[in-house]
């Protein structure tokens, strides 16, 4: 007679995954009070497309001359992009984990390092932000981001790494 096996935990189910999804754009729109601050809407949470956006408002001018947008809020968003794209690429790790586990999981998260490149004036109407995991090992999350303005000019990339557990 033999010893049945235990199966493998479930993949999580396409709701599942939805409730996740929502849980990180919930995160970031909302309980990061300064994402709140800058407007960050998030327009992407899918492996590979981590996008974000914010309109361009009298509050986040940095140079009052020229209306460009102040560089503290460049960084910021790149910041926040990165962390986001790690947080993306841990759940797409952890495929078992459901929306509670995989939130938990964040909870030790923190930016440990952070370059940003300003390339161009912060000109436009709004801005977007994308964000690329380029490791994820099982202390340490690295990611590359840009910033781009609404007629698509590169305004700023950045590299950070993260501690992720």
């Amino acid at each position: 007679m033999s010893t049945p096996t235990p199966s493998a935990p479930a993949l999580r189910s396409p709701d599942e995954q939805a409730r996740l999804d929502a849980a990180l754009v919930e995160l970031f729109e909302h309980k990061i009070a300064f994402n709140a601050v800058l407007g960050l809407k998030v327009e992407s949470v899918q492996p590979g497309d981590v996008r974000a956006r914010f309109d361009m408002r009298p509050e986040l001018v940095g140079h009052y001359s020229y209306g460009r947008l102040h560089g503290g809020v460049i960084s910021a968003m790149l910041d926040a992009m990165g962390g986001l794209a790690l947080m993306v690429g841990i759940a797409e790790r952890h495929p078992h984990d459901n929306m509670l586990q995989v939130m938990q999981r964040f909870s030790k998260m923190g930016t440990i390092d952070l370059r940003v490149d300003f390339l161009r004036q912060g000109l436009g109407r709004h801005f977007v932000a994308t964000a690329e995991v380029t490791r994820l090992g099982g202390r340490i999350g690295s990611t590359q981001m840009r910033l781009v303005n609404d007629e698509g000019t590169l305004i700023a990339t950045g590299a950070a790494a993260y501690v992720v557990a």
